[in-house]
């Protein structure tokens, strides 16, 4: 009985947490490399821009999903009258050297170009309804890519060697950027191990309390 307890518990957090991989990314201006300091086109400062991005992989690993949503970038070249904030391109990057402080090339692009969302096209940006900024959303089938597929940078994604970044007028080679980073397990996936826990252990105490059969 406490093999088959234990052993539910452990179907049911695989079916819980193994289904899909989950990733996320805070974009951020420090996080450039180099950082970035944004300015108007006169030099005066603009609200520093910054975004978060929330990634999933199939059970498969055949595709990623992706939205993600930046402030205080222009997304549409008429939310604000200056020109230095303007969205040009959105990419994902990713390579063997990569890392938080270390470039790589573009892997996928979803916004601007290289366009890579192509096989079917899945991006839609949707721009905020007040505010400066919007939110992004797409799928990287298996084999789309720039000069590359989903199933080529895998291995990077998982090992936090990729990034998304967000390139503007001013700053052509990206003006905010975050690692893909996979998430912790979520609250729910916890709160199952724990009540599984309890069950197994119940099990447990049962058995022990339970009297022992009389000698025949």
């Amino acid at each position: 009985m406490l093999k088959i307890a234990a052993s539910l518990v452990l179907s049911a957090l695989a079916g819980s947490a193994g289904a899909v991989t989950l990733l996320t990314a805070s974009l951020a201006d420090a996080n450039e490399n180099p950082p970035t300091s944004p300015t108007t086109t006169t030099g005066a400062p603009r609200p520093a821009s910054f975004g978060t991005a929330s990634f999933v992989i199939n059970d498969a690993m055949t595709a990623m999903t992706f939205t993600a949503t930046i402030f205080n970038i222009d997304v549409t070249g008429s939310q604000t009258p200056d020109s230095n904030d303007n969205l040009i391109n959105a990419h994902i990057h990713a390579g063997p050297a990569v890392t938080p402080t270390m470039n790589g090339p573009v892997v996928w692009g979803f916004f601007g170009s290289p366009f890579n969302d192509n096989n079917p096209n899945d991006a839609v940006v949707t721009p905020l309804a007040t505010g400066v900024g919007g939110t992004f959303s797409g799928k990287w089938d298996l084999n789309e890519g720039n000069a590359t597929t989903f199933a080529a940078q895998l291995a990077n994604i998982l090992a936090g060697r990729s990034y998304i970044n967000f390139h503007t007028n001013q700053f052509t080679g990206g003006e905010i950027r975050g690692n893909l980073v996979v998430a912790v397990p979520e609250p729910e996936t916890w709160a199952l191990l724990l009540a599984g826990l309890a069950v197994v252990s119940g099990v447990g105490r049962q058995r022990a309390r339970r009297p022992l059969p009389a000698a025949a």
